[in-house]
């Protein structure tokens, strides 16, 4: 029998003009290290307001790039909320830095002035070199107060933005992008597929400071770099870097995507509103998650917090429910500082808002491509699932 198609929780939007844009790509002079990479590096920073850019392979990549960059090494802290994908509290790991992982609010996800305060406490006196909260579904966390309890402690923040292209928050009276440097040293974007702009694997690091900036170039490159005056086949290795470059085929696509940036903003906003209107029927027991006042989110994720055990259900039987009428779902994320590495690392670590946010936290489908009966199907078949 068919039905109805299946929703997945976030897919990818690519249209004739991205498959134009590859395929002039792919005939160009290059496939790699072109000049298409930098096309995409100067569109990006003036889209968010940065004074640089450096495009790279992957969101992982960027986080590593910066921790490189910042010279976070051995002996170091950096302090990560346990609500995230891996990638943020690996990249510490990856240069031989110590984690302290912090806890958020329990409605939004987000860490906080209050969730760093006691990070910084258990810290100790070991020094902590970088904090990075992480935009969780694409709400910007409080980055003044972040800022100055790290500045305190003669730390940066590196924002963990790949949810976050095109959210906007306004601090101080003032509208900011999210990645325009005002508050942090680095901001990190992914161009995942599901991500609001896609380039198959991909990703951003957006900074303010030039020599940031020129270091992550080099590290991008294996750490090369071309003395002023020498021979031009001349290259020397003052450190030792990696093979981060992007594609010059995944940076046409970005170019194309990147232009329709406010179109998928505008749709992801449209359809984040109609879930508030259609799920309103059903709080308390299921709600969306909590949006800070300064955030006007551009949602990568569209997340409802369920209380499963006042509603006689649990999560996977909704999963469940929700995939045998054709409807996606997924959990962001499972707290960091369960997962076994860091377990054995660390220890047992109590932090209650994380662990709250993780019991009732689902997220449904939202992309651009889908129709406004889409959210009536997908919140139907939440009822349906809750009933069962």
């Amino acid at each position: 029998m068919s039905g109805p198609p299946f929703l997945p929780y976030g897919r990818q939007t690519i249209e004739d003009d991205d498959v134009a844009a590859v395929a002039a790509a792919l005939r160009a002079d290059f496939l790699t290290t072109g000049p298409t990479v930098e096309a995409f590096e100067t569109a990006f920073k003036r889209k968010v307001g940065a004074e640089h850019a450096i495009a790279v392979a992957n969101g992982t990549a960027t986080l590593h790039l910066a921790m490189l960059a910042l010279g976070v090494g051995e002996d170091d802290v950096c302090i990560a909320p346990s609500v995230t994908f891996l990638a943020t509290a690996n990249c510490a790991r990856y240069v031989g830095a110590e984690v302290v992982f912090a806890d958020v609010d329990p409605d939004s996800g987000l860490m906080t002035p209050e969730t760093l305060a006691d990070a910084l406490k258990r810290a100790g006196d070991r020094r902590v070199k970088a904090v990075l909260p992480v935009h969780l579904r694409g709400d910007v966390c409080d980055l003044p107060g972040l800022k100055a309890l790290a500045n305190g402690v003669g730390a940066v923040l590196v924002e963990d933005a790949p949810h976050a292209l095109g959210s906007v928050a306004t601090f101080d009276d003032a509208a900011h992008p999210v990645g325009d440097g005002a508050y942090s040293a680095f901001a990190s974007f992914s161009f995942h597929p599901v991500k609001t702009l896609a380039t198959g694997e991909g990703g951003m690091l957006t900074t303010n400071d030039a020599a940031l900036a020129a270091r992550a170039r080099s590290l991008r490159g294996h750490g090369m770099v071309r003395p002023a005056g020498a021979e031009p086949w001349v290259y020397e290795m003052p450190e030792l870097g990696f093979n981060y470059r992007i594609p010059d085929v995944l940076c046409a696509l970005g170019i194309s995507q990147l232009a329709k940036l406010d179109r998928f903003v505008a749709r992801r906003r449209t359809l984040a509103g109609l879930y508030a209107e259609k799920l309103a029927a059903l709080a308390p027991a299921v709600r969306l998650a909590t949006s800070p006042a300064w955030s006007d989110p551009a949602l990568h994720l569209l997340t409802v917090l369920i209380d499963f055990e006042a509603l006689g259900t649990s999560r996977r039987a909704v999963v469940e429910a929700l995939k045998a009428q054709g409807v996606g779902s997924q959990v962001h994320y499972i707290p960091v500082h369960t997962q076994p590495y860091y377990q054995a690392r660390y220890g047992a670590l109590d932090l209650p808002g994380s662990e709250a946010w993780y019991a009732r936290c689902l997220t449904l489908p939202l992309y651009p491509t889908m129709a406004d009966g889409d959210v009536d199907r997908v919140v139907g078949a939440l009822v349906d699932a809750l009933k069962r």
